[in-house]
């Protein structure tokens, strides 16, 4: 008889469990709460969906330990790292997607694999029947399966909070002052050294700037989110502006390995803009997630 694997959580490592484990010829039962019952982060029913197009982070498997993790899960048959290659965007050293495709791509192969099965239900406590189980909720585990693993584990929470990026038109931005170029220009995974718009400050611009984010109006907390910690590698940028006027100049709006073509020189502090979807009509502020309304 063979052996069924249950999964639960339809995101980037529930799916590729469920299409590692079939493909070694177990049977899998992938369990996806949505659309029954959804979260409060996600915006559709498909597997696999990215809150942001950059989640990828590096993809310089030479120097970087996540691009090197990249490049190992490819070797091993990857559907994550295949579908994220077919749909990927400019994005320098980084590996950006757009985020439909990639999640499309993804449910359309665990959907068409044979071995699969796809339960769209909410588990609340796998049962004792169940043999093998992997858990695979992330942050968003709805709250039943939360106080259930909560009870296994002894650990109050595994949760972070991560903020939202912002998303400009391509078509506002007056490309007669911002220009294209990566850091160092730098080659991406598609070969272009010039992925990434550059907005240049000077320093009465950027001092403006940072007084601006700290009088900004924020979003209140949802209740879910009050008691949950930030993630460092993913401050709001009020946040980092709070810790200091120089912080956002060693961080996300760092000029380094960037000339502005205008003045030939270093620019002050700098926004760079990344593209988002494959149309190019989207582009995210780097490193600019944010509370701030």
């Amino acid at each position: 008889m063979m052996s069924i694997i249950h999964i639960i959580g339809g995101g980037l490592a529930g799916s590729e469990a469920a299409w590692q484990a079939a493909q070694a010829g177990c049977g899998v039962v992938l369990h996806e709460m949505r659309p029954r019952r959804m979260t409060e982060a996600h915006a559709g029913e498909g597997l696999a969906e990215l809150v942001c197009s950059n989640s990828f982070r590096s993809d310089d498997w030479e120097n970087n330990a996540v691009g090197l993790l990249h490049e190992e899960m490819r070797r091993l048959g990857s559907l994550i790292m295949r579908s994220a290659d077919e749909h990927k965007l400019p994005a320098g050293g980084a590996l950006a997607v757009d985020r439909v495709g990639f999640s499309d791509a993804v449910q359309s192969a665990v959907v068409a694999h044979p071995l699969i099965e796809i339960e769209r239900e909410e588990v609340l406590d796998p049962p004792i029947e169940w043999d093998s189980v992997i858990v695979a909720t992330g942050p968003l585990t709805s709250q039943g399966l939360s106080e259930r693993l909560r009870a296994l584990t002894g650990e109050d929470s595994l949760a972070f909070f991560d903020a939202i990026a912002p998303i400009v038109e391509r078509e506002s931005i007056d490309m007669s002052e911002a220009w294209l170029q990566s850091r160092y220009d730098k080659k991406g995974p598609g070969g272009g050294d010039a992925d990434y718009i550059n907005c240049a400050l000077n320093e009465e611009q950027y001092g403006a700037f940072v007084s601006e984010l700290l009088a900004g109006d924020v979003t209140q907390f949802h209740e879910w989110e009050k008691s949950t910690p930030y993630f460092e590698g993913c401050l709001p940028i009020e946040v980092m502006a709070a810790r200091g006027v120089e912080t956002l100049r060693f961080g996300p709006m760092k000029p380094v390995g960037l000339r502005d073509p205008k003045t030939g020189r270093r620019p002050h502090a700098v926004v760079q803009l990344r593209q988002d979807n494959a149309l190019g009509t989207l582009w995210n502020m780097v490193g600019f997630q944010t509370k701030l309304k």
